[in-house]
C-alpha cells in the first residue's frame, strides 16, 4: 500500500506591488546587485583626489556606522537578509528593523559614502547619492512586493508604521532574538574587502595615481 502523498502548500499569490513594473525593474537590479558598487568604488580609485588626515578620520566613522548598522540587521533576521527571496520564513519587525525597513541597504549607503569621503574626491558625493537612490529605491520597490505577496497584511501595518530609510524610534518595544556570533561569522568575507579597499586608498595616496594626471 503506497503511502499518503504529503499537502502541498498552495504557491504564494503574487502582489500588485510586485507586478508593478517599478518592482520588475528592482527584480533584475536584485539579481545583479553584487555588481552595484563597483561605480561607488573605482570613480574613488581612479579619480583626482587629495586624501587628508580628516578623510580618514570622517570616513571612518561613517564606516564604522555602517558597519554596526548591517551587523545588527543580519543579527536580528539571521543571513537569509543577504538572499531575500520566497523562502524568507518570517517578517523581522524587531531590533534594527523596528527602526527602520532596510537597515542592510542604509548600512551600505554609509559605508560606501565613508570610503568616498576617505579618497577625497569630494565631487563624487552628490553623484553617488543619486546613483544609490535610483538603485536601491526599485531594488526596494520589488523586495516590498515580494514581502507583501508573503506576508500580506502584516507586512502591509509594519511598512505603514517604519520607515524605509531614516530611523525614527519604534511605537512599541518588541523584542526578539539576536544571532550575534553568525553576523559576525557572515561579515568576515566584507571586513576583508574593507581591508583591500583600504589598503588600496593608501597605495593611491602614497604613489598618487589617478586618472589624468
Amino acid at each position: 500500500m503506497s503511502s499518503p502523498t504529503p499537502p502541498v502548500s498552495p504557491p504564494t499569490a503574487i502582489s500588485e506591488a510586485e507586478r508593478s513594473s517599478a518592482a520588475r525593474l528592482g527584480a533584475v537590479l536584485f539579481r545583479h546587485r553584487g555588481w552595484l558598487p563597483v561605480p561607488f568604488l573605482l570613480v574613488p580609485l581612479l579619480a583626482y583626489g587629495v586624501i587628508e588626515p580628516m578623510n580618514w578620520i570622517l570616513g571612518a566613522v561613517l564606516i564604522v556606522l555602517g558597519e554596526a548598522i548591517r551587523l545588527a540587521g543580519v543579527a536580528a533576521a539571521g543571513t537569509v537578509t543577504r538572499r531575500r527571496s520566497r523562502t524568507v520564513q518570517r517578517l523581522v519587525t524587531y531590533g534594527i528593523f523596528a527602526w527602520m525597513r532596510n537597515p542592510l541597504y542604509v548600512g551600505n549607503f554609509l559605508i560606501w559614502m565613508g570610503f568616498i569621503v576617505i579618497s577625497g574626491v569630494l565631487w563624487f558625493i552628490p553623484v553617488a547619492i543619486v546613483l544609490f537612490a535610483i538603485e536601491y529605491t526599485f531594488i526596494v520597490r520589488y523586495e516590498e512586493g515580494v514581502l507583501e505577496s508573503i506576508f500580506g497584511a502584516e507586512y502591509l501595518r509594519y511598512k505603514n508604521t517604519t520607515s524605509r530609510w531614516f530611523p525614527r524610534p519604534p511605537a512599541t518595544d518588541e523584542e526578539g532574538e539576536h544571532h550575534w556570533g553568525e553576523a559576525w561569522r557572515s561579515e568576515v568575507s566584507t571586513f576583508l574587502q574593507y581591508v583591500v579597499i583600504t589598503g588600496l586608498f593608501i597605495a593611491k595616496q602614497k604613489t598618487g595615481w589617478w586618472l589624468g594626471r
